[in-house]
C-alpha cells in the first residue's frame, strides 16, 4: 500500500511545474568536436541554477538514485534481448518486401543492416514482456499461468515489430515535412529517392503494421496502437500550426511531445500488458513507464539538439530552432528572459534571430532545467517499475533492473 500511495502521489504531480535543480547534470559533455559559432553560445551554459531550490523531491530522487545503483550491477539491457532483436530485424526486413522494386528499396531503407538505429523501442517492449511475466490473479492469459509461453511471446514480439514499423513510417513522413537531408548518419529517404516515394514507403509500412496488428485479433490492442498513430498525426499537426501563445506554452509543448514521441512507447507497453492478460492496474503501470520514459527521451533529445554535434546525432544539430520549432530549453530561457518572447514570435526565419535566442539560452538555465525535468520523468518511470507485482524469478527481476537502467541511459546519452 505504501509503494502504491507513493506512486499515485508522484503521478498526480504535473510535469509542467518548475522542476527542482540540485547540481549541474553529470555526463553533459558535448563531445570532442569543435562546436559551431552558434552552438558555442549554448555550450557555455551556467553550471549551477539553484534559484533557491533546496531539494529534489527527496523520496523520488532517492528512489531514482537507488534504481541506478541496482541497474548498474545488472547486464546491459540490449544484450538481454540481443537474440530476439536480431530475429525481429530479420522478420522486419522480410515483412517490408514487396514486388515493386522501388517501393521495396524505399520501405527497407532504414531496416537494412547497419542503419536500423538504436532499436530502443523494441528493446523496451521485449524487456517489458519479461518484466510482466508474473502469475495473473484468478485468470489465465492465452493459456499461460506461470512461464511465458512461446505463443504469448510471439504475440508480444509482434507488438515490437508493429511499433518499429510505425516509428520508421513516422520518421519518413517527418523528414518530408521538415525537408530533412540526413537521418541516422546517411541521406534521408526523401533526399535520396524523393518526397513521393518517401511518403509511399511510410504509408506502406503503416499498412504492413496494420495487417500484423489485425492478426493479433485483440480489439483493445488494436485500439491502443491506432490511438498511438492518431497521436503521431495530431502531434505533427500541433507542431505545424501553432499560435504565438501556444509556441510559448510549456503545457502545449509537453502535450505535443507526448503525442509525437511518448504515446507510441506508452501505448505499446500497455499493449504488451494487455496481451499478457494483466490487470488494468498493472497495464497502467506499464503505460506510465512508457509515457515517462518517452517524455524523458524527447527532453534529452531537445537538449542534444543544442549541445550535440551532427556527427554524433546522425542528423543536423540545431535542427528544431532552425525550423522554427520551440522546445523546452528555449521555453525555460523565456521564463528568465521575457524579452526572448518577441524573438520566438518572429519564428526564427531570420538566422540572426537564431543567434539571439542561442545567446539568451547560453545565459539561462534552460539546458539544466530541461535535464532536471527529464530526470523527474525518469524517476516516475522507475516508480512504475518498482510498483509492479512482486516476483522472486531472477529473469523477471533482471529485466526490471534493465528497464530501470534504460532510464539512466536515456538521461546520460550523447546521441
Amino acid at each position: 500500500m505504501l509503494r502504491r500511495s507513493i506512486l499515485s502521489a508522484a503521478f498526480r504531480g504535473r510535469a509542467t511545474r518548475r522542476p527542482f535543480s540540485i547540481v549541474a547534470p553529470r555526463g553533459a559533455s558535448v563531445g570532442k568536436e569543435r562546436p559551431s559559432d552558434s552552438q558555442s553560445k549554448v555550450f557555455g551554459f551556467r553550471e549551477t541554477c539553484f534559484r533557491g531550490y533546496n531539494g529534489f523531491h527527496g523520496l523520488r530522487y532517492q528512489i531514482y538514485q537507488d534504481g541506478i545503483s541496482i541497474a548498474e550491477k545488472g547486464p546491459d539491457p540490449f544484450s538481454l534481448v540481443a537474440d530476439e532483436l536480431s530475429l525481429l530485424a530479420n522478420r522486419l526486413r522480410s515483412m517490408v518486401a514487396t514486388e515493386v522494386p522501388k517501393l521495396a528499396s524505399a520501405a527497407e531503407y532504414f531496416f537494412k543492416m547497419g542503419v536500423e538505429g538504436k532499436r530502443f523501442r523494441p528493446t523496451v517492449l521485449l524487456l517489458m514482456s519479461s518484466a510482466l511475466n508474473v502469475p495473473i490473479r484468478e485468470s489465465i492469459a492465452d493459456g499461460v499461468s506461470g512461464g511465458l509461453s512461446n505463443e504469448l511471446r510471439s504475440r508480444q514480439q509482434s507488438i515490437a515489430e508493429i511499433t518499429e514499423m510505425i516509428h520508421v513510417a513516422s520518421l519518413l513522413h517527418d523528414d518530408v515535412l521538415d525537408d530533412a537531408d540526413t537521418r541516422r548518419g546517411i541521406g534521408s529517404l526523401n533526399f535520396v529517392m524523393g518526397n513521393k516515394l518517401a511518403v509511399l514507403a511510410g504509408n506502406f509500412l503503416l499498412a504492413r503494421a496494420c495487417i500484423l496488428l489485425a492478426s493479433l485479433k485483440n480489439t483493445e490492442v488494436v485500439s491502443l496502437m491506432a490511438t498511438a498513430i492518431e497521436h503521431l498525426v495530431t502531434g505533427e499537426k500541433m507542431q505545424m500550426t501553432t499560435t504565438s501563445e501556444q509556441r510559448r506554452s510549456m503545457e502545449y509543448y509537453l502535450q505535443k511531445t507526448y503525442n509525437k514521441t511518448a504515446s507510441l512507447v506508452s501505448n505499446s507497453c500497455k499493449a504488451i500488458a494487455v496481451l499478457a492478460g494483466q490487470t488494468s492496474e498493472v497495464s497502467m503501470l506499464a503505460y506510465e513507464y512508457g509515457r515517462n520514459l518517452g517524455l524523458a527521451y524527447q527532453l534529452i533529445d531537445d537538449v542534444l539538439d543544442f549541445t550535440g554535434t551532427s556527427a554524433a546525432l546522425g542528423k543536423g544539430s540545431l535542427s528544431d530552432i532552425r525550423h522554427g520549432v520551440v522546445t523546452a530549453p528555449i521555453l525555460f530561457a523565456i521564463e528568465e528572459f521575457p524579452q526572448l518572447r518577441e524573438v520566438v514570435d518572429r519564428g526564427f526565419k531570420n538566422p540572426a534571430d537564431v543567434d539571439i535566442a542561442l545567446g539568451y539560452l547560453g545565459k539561462s538555465c534552460g539546458i539544466e532545467r530541461t535535464r532536471e525535468l527529464a530526470k523527474e520523468h525518469a524517476n516516475r518511470a522507475v516508480l512504475a517499475i518498482e510498483a509492479l507485482p512482486a516476483s522472486d524469478a531472477e529473469d523477471v527481476l533482471s529485466t526490471r533492473r534493465a528497464l530501470i537502467d534504460l532510464t539512466h541511459r536515456v538521461l546520460t546519452r550523447t546521441k
